[in-house]
Formats: C-alpha cells, sequence, structure tokens
C-alpha cells in the first residue's frame, strides 16, 4: 500500500505536537513495513522542516529531515502535476493541488492528513490519522 503523508503529519511528528503524534508516528513507522511505501512531497518536507526549524534549530530541522528520508520516499513533482493544479477548476489551493498530483503519480493508495477537507477534490482515498487508524491498522 502506497501512502502519502501531508505536511501537517510530519509536523506533528517532528515537533511532538499532541494529540497527533502518536498516530502519526504510528502510521509513520509503517515505512518500516514490506507492504507499505509511504510519501510525502518536497512541498510538504519544505513545509515541515520550516515549523520543525522555529521550534528547534536549523541544525535540529535538517537532523530530522534527513532521519525521516532514511524511512520514506520523495514523490516527485513534475511539471504535468503544476500545470494539472493550474488547469483543474475543482482546485483552490495551489499547494493542496501539487500535494495530490505528487500522491497521484506515485500511485498512493491515500493521502493522510489532519485537514481531510482540504482535499475534497480527490479521487484518493483522504483520511485524518484516527480514521486511518481505525480503517488499516491490523497486528504487523
Amino acid at each position: 500500500m502506497n501512502i502519502f503523508l501531508d505536511a501537517n503529519i510530519l509536523v506533528a511528528v517532528l515537533n511532538k505536537e499532541y494529540p497527533v503524534f502518536s498516530l502519526a508516528a504510528r502510521i509513520l513507522s509503517l515505512a518500516d513495513h514490506p507492504r507499505y511505501k509511504i510519501y510525502t512531497s518536497p512541498v510538504c518536507l519544505a513545509i515541515a522542516y520550516y515549523f520543525a526549524e522555529k521550534k528547534s534549530s536549523s541544525a535540529s530541522a535538517k537532523k530530522k529531515i534527513s532521519l525521516i528520508l532514511e524511512h520514506i520516499h520523495v514523490a516527485a513533482s513534475h511539471q504535468s502535476g503544476v500545470l494539472n493544479t493550474l488547469s483543474n477548476p475543482k482546485i483552490n489551493d495551489f499547494e493542496d493541488g501539487l500535494k495530490y498530483f505528487a500522491a497521484l503519480e506515485s500511485d498512493c493508495d491515500c493521502i493522510v492528513t489532519e485537514n481531510v477537507k482540504d482535499f475534497y477534490f480527490s479521487k484518493i482515498e483522504v483520511l485524518d490519522c484516527k480514521g486511518f487508524a481505525q480503517k488499516y491498522f491490523v497486528k504487523i
């Protein structure tokens, strides 16, 4: 299963933001299981870095991002994703469109975000951490 993590999930893990942290960290840990492939986008990493840097320091934020990248994949952001975002009349938020098309181009089965409503236009399943846990967590 391919899972796309939105920036707010990464931020919750990097900054240990409760109550989301516990489930977000558990979802992120699926990256070490052979049945799962976890993705995020360069846009999400930039946002996560910004908030991690604000909470700690630039050096700490870089270490945290590097550690996460040892376990997850970066979805490619192609020109086609940018053009699709711009041309899709259903997409009002450019950033969310870029993330969506990165997930789509990486064959992700779902997007995990705490802002489910932001992806109202998605053809991919969109769940918050609690919804993902309720639907997909099984004993591994």
